[in-house]
């Protein structure tokens, strides 16, 4: 999984989004409070929008709001919602590495691909927000240090 500027830069303005989950936020006061461009966050949003990540709210006081609970978005969902292509291997997964033949370490990436998918899977914008993952991740540590 390639993370581009675009999935960084969707996470961050999605945590934007549930940093301010009681009101609709404009991309306009993301752009500025993220140092994000508009017209790049304008991009981002359809996609998310398109994806049901977020809605949005027309007229006064309107812009955009998370469209599930922050504990229910995941950072895959975000990274899938924005990127074209998130697979390590150089095949796309067609096996046709080289010469119509997957290439000596083609499992190698197709593992990690789903390690990295697999952990993304299991963080949610609730979890960035409240720091969670940094303690979840260190009290895995410690138990498997414990169990060796």
């Amino acid at each position: 999984m390639k993370l581009s500027t675009k999935s960084r830069y969707a996470i961050t303005a999605v945590i934007d989004l549930a940093n301010n989950i009681d009101t609709a936020v404009s991309l306009k006061d993301v752009s500025e409070r993220q140092s994000i461009s508009l017209s790049y966050l304008e991009q981002l949003f359809c996609k998310l929008k398109n994806y049901g990540v977020v809605k949005s709210q027309r007229g006064p006081g309107g812009g955009y709001m998370l469209n599930k609970e922050a504990n229910e978005i995941s950072l895959y969902e975000i990274i899938t919602a924005v990127e074209e292509n998130i697979d390590q291997t150089l095949c796309g997964g067609s096996l046709n590495c080289q010469k119509d033949k997957p290439c000596s370490t083609h499992h190698v990436w197709t593992g990690l691909n789903t390690i990295i998918s697999d952990y993304m899977k299991n963080i949610t914008i609730g979890d960035v927000v409240t720091n969670n993952t940094v303690h979840n991740l260190q009290d895995a540590r410690e138990d498997s240090a414990n169990v060796n």
